[in-house]
This record gives C-alpha cells, structure tokens and sequence, in this order.
C-alpha cells in the first residue's frame, strides 16, 4: 500500500483562501491602485474612448469604434500586410480580417496588390482615412492641449519623455529578458 504523502498549498495560495473575500478584493484592488502598468492601460483607454467619441461626433463616422481605432498605429503609410497586421496588435488574421472589413466599409482603408508579390495584398488608408487619421491626430492633440491647461505644460512634457523612455525600455526587452 502506497503512502499518500499530504501536498502542501502554496503560502501565498493558502492564506489566499483564508483570507475573506472583502479582504481580498481591497488587497487586489490596492495592488491595482499601485500598477504603473494598469495607471498606462487605463489612461490609454480613456484617453482612446474620449478621441474616438470626439471623432465620432465631429466627423459623422458614427460606426468607428475602438477596436477599430487599434488597427492605425500598425498601419505603415506605404501599406500593410494582412498577415504583418496580425502579428502587430497580437491579434488573429480572421479578427483583423473583420475590423479591415468594417474600415474598408466606411472607406477609411483599402486592399491593393502588393507591388512585390503579386499574391498578396497591401492594406493603406485611403484618401478618407488620412484626412481621419490627421483629424484623429488633431483630436489627440486638442485632449493633450487640455490636459496641459490642467495640469501644467512642464507635467505633460515630462510625462512624455518618461513614457518614451518606458516604451524604448520595454521595446528593446530589457525588461525580463
């Protein structure tokens, strides 16, 4: 007969579950109140939610969304694989498939030949999709403009600078590598 040797549940795992879930979830919370990280997503999304109602509303492009607004910063002027795409937002071919559909729709980009492979296609904004990128642009600039009114233009300079500093960081792997 085999003897049954009793596993032992991580610390952490264990004073998890004796901890009351009120407990826990003001734990979690704080944690969150203290991530850089989840201080840059939040910001980006609020900031994207704001551009993008802003544009909506300006424009009449009233079927933008967000998702949609992911897709132009992976976008290269001179055009974009399908495939490259993909691989640029950590996305499925199939989902960028359908978000170039809707954009394609609304006239904002397009699909060409590939001048270098034949088989291929290019996504590029259309003539539509740069002036609503450059509107996009001047959106984004008007919410910075108005968060420097708030906060004092030296703050966001500064800000800009450190999160440039973060994205080369984080860009050259320096980070857990």
């Amino acid at each position: 007969m085999k003897r049954r040797v009793p596993t032992r549940k991580p610390p952490a795992r264990a004073r998890a579950e004796a901890e009351p879930a009120a407990q826990q979830l003001a734990r979690i919370e704080q944690q969150k109140a203290q991530s850089l990280g989840q201080a840059i997503l939040r910001s980006a999304r609020l900031l994207d939610e704001h551009a993008v109602s802003r544009v909506r509303d300006e424009s009449g492009v009233s079927a933008l969304r967000r998702a949609h607004t992911a897709v132009f910063p992976h976008l290269d002027f001179a055009g974009t694989r399908l495939s490259l795409l993909a691989e640029r937002m950590g996305i499925t071919k199939q989902a960028v498939n359908q978000l170039v559909d809707d954009l394609e729709a609304m006239a904002v980009v397009a699909r060409q030949a590939d001048p270098s492979d034949g088989r291929a296609k290019l996504i590029v904004f259309t003539a539509k999709g740069r002036r609503t990128l450059l509107h996009g642009l001047g959106i984004l600039a008007a919410i910075e403009g108005e968060a420097a009114a708030r906060m004092g233009q030296r703050k966001v300079r500064q800000l800009h600078q450190l999160l440039g500093e973060f994205i080369e960081v984080l860009e050259t792997r320096a980070i857990g590598a």
